[in-house]
């Protein structure tokens, strides 16, 4: 197996079946949870950027030659935009203050739901980006479900903490 497949696949998460994209939010999930607990807020930004470099290079390199470039076991997308989801909570506890060790479960759960609504609805930009049909696109529609799911839970959690506390 290529390096290029371990990577689009994210270490061949997007090989898990049925839903590949789901699976691969989870482990990104998981992941996300561990890179908050070893470096915090700062850790997770880092990476998620470092993922969505990672993504524009091997997705391209990856579905070199293939008919559809948007494949289902590509799940390197679904890692930056899930990424970009659980960066609003990990920035919340971490300006709170919040150890590193203390992810409450509310944040977690929210941006891993939101970001697969936004991903699997498609609404507004994140239809356009995955209609555009090319290499760019698979990444750019899951950023912008990221983006539009860290929204999502900061509203949330706004309401949460204001409405019901």
């Amino acid at each position: 197996m290529s390096m290029d497949r371990l990577l689009a696949t994210w270490f061949y998460s997007g090989l898990l079946r049925p839903a590949p994209g789901t699976w691969g939010s989870a482990v990104a999930v998981a992941m996300g949870l561990i890179l908050h607990r070893i470096g915090h807020f700062p850790l997770l930004a880092l990476a998620t950027g470092l993922v969505i470099v990672l993504g524009f290079w091997v997705v391209p390199r990856y579905t070199a030659g293939m008919a559809d470039p948007d494949r289902s076991e590509i799940v390197i997308d679904e890692v930056a935009g899930q990424w970009l989801a659980l960066m609003a909570p990990s920035f919340g506890f971490w300006h709170a203050g919040l150890t590193a060790d203390n992810f409450p479960w509310p944040g977690w759960v929210a941006a891993f739901l939101f970001f697969r609504l936004f991903d699997i609805w498609k609404p507004w930009l994140v239809g356009r980006a995955d209609r555009r049909h090319d290499t760019a696109g698979v990444m750019l529609d899951d950023l912008w479900a990221g983006i539009f799911a860290a929204i999502a839970t900061i509203i949330a959690a706004g309401v949460a903490h204001g409405v019901l506390m």
